[in-house]
Order: structure tokens, then C-alpha cells, then sequence
């Protein structure tokens, strides 16, 4: 009877043990499960009033509207998302399997009086891989989550640049919207000369005519520039996960355009900096690794297996159990393997290159883009500019004194709008040239003058 006993006390204990495994499993599972839900009830960027007034001031300062992005564009929280995922990884790969616990009752009665039982087995097995496995694994993972780490500094390098370069798009579009309204009121002031003329029987009709389709033409210009705003506003408030319609200020003016950096320190920095680059160079060690854990699967892994028996009217025992898998009996989808990780790690060389290949020539046509901007801006503000706002002044006075025709003085008006156009215009190039040429090196470049 005091057998029987304990015999049921050993059992229930082992019975209860494996009940609170299960709860305490479900309870992790069910946390598990809450916690992307509550994740997701926090998820909402809040946005403080005095960062929404800042895009009210009556300049918008590009600085504030660049962190602003850091904080708030979607693509980069995706991606910053991504590297904590990642991060999370090496802990799990490199773990072992769960320990196993298993029952096993021979020639239980009909009632079910598992103390009458011939044989009542508790076992506990854990699987063992072979030494070395775990720890490239959790390389493999390591690796991974740097190729994220880098996908995010590509996603914040690109973001940063099409920040700037619809920056300067709306910054362009007020100055163009500048230049049609100053040639506007000049144009309004020619057509009053010229009625003044035609009144006295100075000029003939067409003069009046022509400045007022001159008149038309630019007020039609100033209408469309207007319409223009509320697209690029549209784009830049996309780019800061704002709504299409909201309000944004004036862009401060371009700073003076300059590039002080050489092609080779450009080259040196590209190189060691880039994104891409890195990620590259961080998907090579990582197929470097998984080769070697390739070649890992040639060795065998174990189960090691600990047994108690309760035996019905017999004595009781333990047991050990050790098992190792044979690796060889198939070895032709191990070779397979390795091949697969060697191909893989051949192809993460050529990317690397080709990379770096991209890398090069990106950098190099932005720089030559931002080069030529820089000269035609100084052709434009030293020359071109001076030139035709004084031949404007001298057609004006002509005109009013009778030595110019009407013709002469609206092509110089049109001469002075198109020259402060180019030069809007080029800036603007040189200001998206230079975002383009820190996305190629992949950091900002300090202004140097």
C-alpha cells in the first residue's frame, strides 16, 4: 500500500509539472501576443504645437523641417521598425531547442490506475547541435540585423535629400512667383505709358495692345505659379507624413553655392560611408558565415534522452538515452549546401563592387551638376543680371522720351525675366545637386566657403 503511495504521489507531482509548463507557456504565448497590439495603440507620432508652428513662420527654416522628417517620415519609422526586429533576432537563432517531457504508460489498466501500470516513464530529453552551430547562427543574425542597420541609414540618406530637393522646389516656385509679379507691375506701367502715348498721337495702337497682352501673359504666369505651390507643398508635407493640404512657410534663401571637397576626398568618404556600401560589405560576412555553418551540417547533432521508470511490482530505475543524427547517409543535399552558400557569397562580392561602381559615378555627375550650376550662378549675378536690368532701364527711358520703340522695350523686359529665371533656376540645380551628392557619400557635407 505504501508503494502504491508513492508511487501515485511521484506521478502526480510529474502530472503537476507538466500542467504548470503548459500554463506557464500559454501565459508567454498570450503576452506575446498583446504586446505588438499595445505597440500598436502607442504607435501614433505625436506631433507638438510648437513643431506645427513651425511651419507657419514666415520663413521655414530647413534645419528644423530636416529633423522634423527624422522623427516623423513614415519610410524611416518603417525602417527603424526593421533594425529593432532585426536586433531581436541573434538571442532566438542561437538558443537551444526547448527541453522535451514525455509520458509514457505500458499496459495501462482499463481503468486507468496508472499504479497498477507496468511501466510508468517520465522522460527529459534536450537536442544538442553540434558545437560551433549555434554560435554562427547567431553570427548570421548579428550580420543581418548591421544589413538593417544600413537600410535604415539609406532610407534616412534618401529622405534627407528629397527633403532638400522639394525644399528647394518650393523655394524656386516663390521665386519665380517674385519675378512674375515684379514684371507684371512693370508691365502695368508700360501699358500706361503706352496709353499716354497713344492719347497724344505719340504711338500707334499696337503698342497698347501688345503691352496688354504682355500684361496678360504674365498675370496668366503669376496664376499658374500659384497653382504650382500647392503642388510641391503637397510633395514636401508627403515627405513629413503631414496632410497634402497643410500649411507650410517660405523657404529661407539658398546659401552661397560652393563645393569645397575634391573628388578624391569625395571618393575616400563615399567609400567608407555609403550605406550601400556597408550593407554590402555586411551581407559578405554574413554569407561568409553561413558558408561555414554549411559546412557545419556535415557533423552529426545529438538527444540525450533522462529517463525514470515506475515499475508496477518491480524496482524502480533510471534511464539514459543518447542519440546523434547520421549526416552522411544523405550527404548529397549537404554538398548541395554548401554550394548554394558559396554561390551566395560570390554573388555578395559582385554587389558589393557594383555598389561601389554606382557609388562612384553618382558621386562624380553630382558634383560635375553642382559645378556648372556654381559657374552659371556667377555668370548670372555678375554679368548677365547687371547687364540686362540696365538695358531694361536705358529702353525704359527711350521709350519715354521717344528714341525706342515699344517692341525694343518689351524684349528687354522679357530679357530681364528670363535671365532672373535662369538664375532661380540655377540655383535651385545646384541646391538639388548638392543633396544629391551627400545622398551619393551618404552624410551630409558641412558648407565650407
Amino acid at each position: 500500500m505504501a508503494r502504491q503511495l508513492a508511487t501515485s504521489a511521484r506521478l502526480f507531482l510529474g502530472v503537476l509539472l507538466v500542467v504548470t509548463t503548459l500554463v506557464f507557456a500559454l501565459q508567454r504565448v498570450s503576452f506575446a501576443d498583446e504586446g505588438p497590439v499595445s505597440e500598436a495603440r502607442t504607435d501614433n507620432t505625436t506631433r507638438s504645437g510648437e513643431e506645427e508652428a513651425m511651419f507657419l513662420h514666415e520663413t521655414l527654416p530647413l534645419d528644423a523641417l530636416l529633423t522634423y522628417a527624422q522623427e516623423h517620415n513614415a519610410t524611416i519609422r518603417a525602417a527603424r521598425a526593421r533594425v529593432l526586429v532585426a536586433q531581436e533576432r541573434p538571442a532566438q537563432v542561437s538558443a537551444l531547442d526547448d527541453p522535451m517531457f514525455t509520458y509514457e504508460g505500458f499496459n495501462i489498466p482499463e481503468n486507468f490506475d496508472l499504479t497498477r501500470t507496468d511501466n510508468n516513464i517520465l522522460k527529459l530529453s534536450q537536442k544538442l547541435p553540434f558545437p560551433g552551430k549555434r554560435r554562427l547562427r547567431g553570427e548570421i543574425a548579428t550580420h543581418e540585423a548591421a544589413i538593417a542597420s544600413e537600410e535604415m541609414r539609406r532610407v534616412e540618406a534618401m529622405t534627407r535629400a528629397e527633403v532638400k530637393k522639394t525644399y528647394y522646389d518650393l523655394w524656386q516656385v516663390h521665386q519665380n512667383l517674385l519675378v512674375y509679379s515684379r514684371e507684371k507691375e512693370l508691365a502695368a506701367q508700360f501699358a500706361t505709358i503706352a496709353e499716354k502715348k497713344y492719347a497724344v498721337g505719340q504711338v500707334s495702337q499696337p503698342d497698347v495692345l501688345r503691352a496688354q497682352v504682355e500684361l496678360t501673359r504674365l498675370i496668366n504666369r503669376v496664376t499658374t505659379q500659384s497653382l504650382k505651390l500647392g503642388e510641391v507643398r503637397a510633395m514636401l508635407n508627403g515627405l513629413l507624413s503631414r496632410p497634402p493640404e497643410a500649411l507650410l512657410g517660405v523657404p529661407h534663401d539658398a546659401p552661397k553655392p560652393v563645393v569645397r571637397q575634391t573628388l578624391a576626398e569625395l571618393t575616400e568618404l563615399t567609400l567608407s560611408s555609403r550605406p550601400e556600401i556597408a550593407a554590402n560589405a555586411a551581407a559578405i560576412a554574413r554569407d561568409t558565415t553561413t558558408l561555414a555553418l554549411s559546412r557545419k551540417a556535415y557533423f552529426p547533432d545529438f538527444e540525450v534522452y533522462v529517463e525514470r521508470f515506475f515499475n508496477a511490482g518491480r524496482r524502480d530505475g533510471v534511464g539514459v538515452v543518447f542519440s546523434a543524427t547520421i549526416p552522411l547517409a544523405y550527404r548529397e543535399k549537404y554538398d548541395a549546401g554548401v554550394a548554394e552558400a558559396s554561390a551566395r557569397l560570390s554573388a555578395s562580392k559582385a554587389d558589393l563592387r557594383a555598389a561601389q561602381d554606382t557609388s562612384l559615378a553618382e558621386v562624380k555627375s553630382a558634383l560635375v551638376r553642382a559645378q556648372t550650376a556654381v559657374e552659371l550662378i556667377n555668370l548670372f549675378t555678375q554679368t548677365h543680371i547687371p547687364q540686362a536690368e540696365q538695358a531694361l532701364a536705358s529702353a525704359r527711358i527711350g521709350y519715354q522720351t521717344g528714341k525706342v520703340d515699344f517692341l525694343s522695350l518689351l524684349d528687354s523686359l522679357r530679357v530681364v525675366e528670363q535671365v532672373h529665371l535662369e538664375h532661380i533656376a540655377a540655383a535651385t540645380d545646384f541646391e538639388k545637386a548638392y543633396a544629391d551628392l551627400e545622398r551619393a557619400v551618404g552624410e551630409p557635407l558641412p558648407r565650407r566657403e
